[in-house]
């Protein structure tokens, strides 16, 4: 069993450690919100009040954050990760952040001796809560095995990408065409229902034909439909609009710095960026629907 690090407990970062500690492993946890630290605590989490205590002694150090500048400060600013820790100790970014701040991570962190992995994760709060979530793994094949045994605690699927910064780019891509697919799925329920087709004849006809997708089969965006679609509960989020509206954005930057026309993910980023303009960046991402129709089912009634 390792001692693990833990810098980022919010939303995802909770339950992955609920998981970790669940499998026999012991935790010490820093967040800058202290709430945070106390509730993981509940969990078994050993509180931390800084960095250079939670990563002190640690085998392997993982962190969740919000954004690419939040990972930048943890890792790389007066202590923080690397200038706290023992260079024996690899570490695991599972924050999703952009492809160049991922990159200079890795060149960071081997420059100062150690083994570092981007490691972000697909599934959302119910994956972290489930220790199903999906790990795409971007580092060395020797840090990559070693991190393996502790992340099976937390995964349903964990991939080897490639080299520096492979995770991040397969997680922004992969976010990207969830999003894409997710904007037809919208506009063609709303057709079918405006064509009288019956939502759930429709589903039974595109789910088994050429408009299938995984947005369509789990996230289909009219009620009575698909039992596990956040449309059954007011779309609650299981993936936020503001979070995809992150990643998108994340793609976008990806298409620019590597001169790649990104004409889709373009306009998808414009219509949840109205979305959040409209108050509903909370919300899941597939209230998108609201955009092609502002009275369909299931919408919440916005205080």
């Amino acid at each position: 069993m390792a001692n693990i690090g833990w810098i980022g407990l919010g939303n995802m970062g909770r339950p992955m450690t609920k998981n970790l500690v669940a499998a026999g492993h012991a935790v010490t946890g820093f967040d800058v919100v202290e709430a945070a630290v106390t509730a993981a605590a509940e969990d078994g989490i050993k509180p931390a009040g800084s960095i250079a205590e939670a990563v002190a002694g640690a085998d392997i150090v993982f962190s969740m954050l919000p954004k690419g500048e939040h990972a930048r400060s943890v890792y790389l600013d007066a202590g923080g990760v690397l200038e706290s820790a023992q260079t024996s100790t690899l570490l695991v970014d599972s924050s999703t952040i952009d492809f160049d701040s991922a990159r200079e991570l890795h060149k960071q962190a081997a420059d100062r001796g150690f083994r570092f992995i981007d490691g972000p994760v697909s599934g959302g709060i119910g994956g972290a809560q489930a220790g199903t979530l999906t790990f795409m793994l971007g580092g060395a094949d020797d840090a990559v095995a070693d991190a393996k045994p502790v992340i099976e605690a937390m995964a349903g699927n964990i991939f080897h990408a490639g080299g520096e910064a492979a995770g991040q780019a397969a997680k922004i891509v992969n976010n990207m065409q969830l999003a894409i697919s997710l904007q037809g799925v919208v506009e063609g329920a709303v057709l079918a229902q405006r064509f009288g087709l019956d939502p759930k004849v429709f589903f039974d006809i595109a789910s088994v034909s050429s408009g299938d997708s995984w947005p369509l089969r789990n996230w289909y965006p009219v009620p009575g439909v698909v039992e596990s679609s956040p449309s059954e509960r007011e779309f609650a989020a299981g993936f936020s609009a503001m979070l995809m509206h992150k990643d998108v954005g994340l793609a976008l930057a990806g298409g620019e710095s590597q001169g790649v026309d990104l004409p889709a993910a373009t306009l998808v980023h414009e219509k949840l960026q109205q979305l959040i303009d409209d108050g509903w960046g909370d919300a899941d991402t597939s209230i998108l629907i609201r955009n092609i129709d502002k009275n369909a089912k299931g919408l919440p009634t916005q205080e």
